[in-house]
């Protein structure tokens, strides 16, 4: 009787163990692509660390806040993450219109194109409840 729980038990931890590793692995390896040189010799995580540091003067405490809002929903675990590419994504887009600020326009089309669409509704709804007009934005969010 022993051996055979024993046994189950073994079974139980070695299934266990190959899903937490596969899991982790998966993870892991999505990062290592993130972090392969494209064709000009940068990442992607190059790319956004460069946008994020260039417009690092354009942000001011209420855009900081704004967008620390807009990442509520985002596990805590991943909320770092998520962040960066978010600002990575609103550095890109203010340096390419040569912004002299981050304003609210550029930090929601930011979160748009930095986020999957099934992110977006929370989007919505927060924009709902602070009487901010969605119009302009439907045709990023599709």
């Amino acid at each position: 009787m022993l051996e055979g729980l024993f046994m189950w038990f073994i079974l139980f931890w070695v299934i266990v163990m190959v899903v937490l590793l596969s899991i982790g692995g998966f993870f892991m390896f999505r990062k290592f692509l993130k972090r392969l040189p494209k064709e000009d010799g940068r990442s992607e995580l190059d790319w956004q660390d460069y946008y994020i540091e260039k417009s690092r003067h354009l942000w001011s405490k209420q855009d900081k806040e704004f967008l620390e809002e807009l990442v509520k929903p985002v596990p805590e675990l991943f909320r770092d993450i998520a962040k960066a590419k978010i600002a990575g994504k609103i550095g890109e887009l203010s340096i390419k219109e040569q912004a002299s600020t981050i304003n609210q326009d550029l930090i929601i089309r930011g979160y748009i194109l930095a986020t999957p669409k099934r992110d977006q509704t929370f989007l919505k709804k927060h924009l709902r409840e602070k009487d901010i007009d969605i119009n302009p934005y439907k045709s990023l969010l599709k």
